[in-house]
């Protein structure tokens, strides 16, 4: 069975956060402000980091990236 997500009013994780993020479960938490979610919390995991450079030598750029292909004249 799945396990439901905890909730908190946003007033409470205002008051509280430090402490929060203190006992976070890989799970997160939702904060709720009057009643409806609008952020949930989840953990950063430690080894998150490990895409950075994963790519490198797997990506090929053709043609000029900061080009929009079409010719233009700033004169005109």
């Amino acid at each position: 069975m799945k396990q439901k997500t905890k909730t908190i009013s946003a007033s409470e994780f205002k008051a509280k956060c430090l402490q929060i993020f203190d006992t976070l479960g890989a799970e997160g938490i939702v904060v709720e402000k009057r009643g409806k979610p609008i952020a949930k919390v989840i953990p950063i995991r430690p080894n998150n980091s490990d895409w950075i450079g994963s790519m490198k030598g797997e990506i090929k750029i053709l043609g000029d990236i900061m080009s929009t292909g079409i010719k233009w004249d700033a004169e005109s």
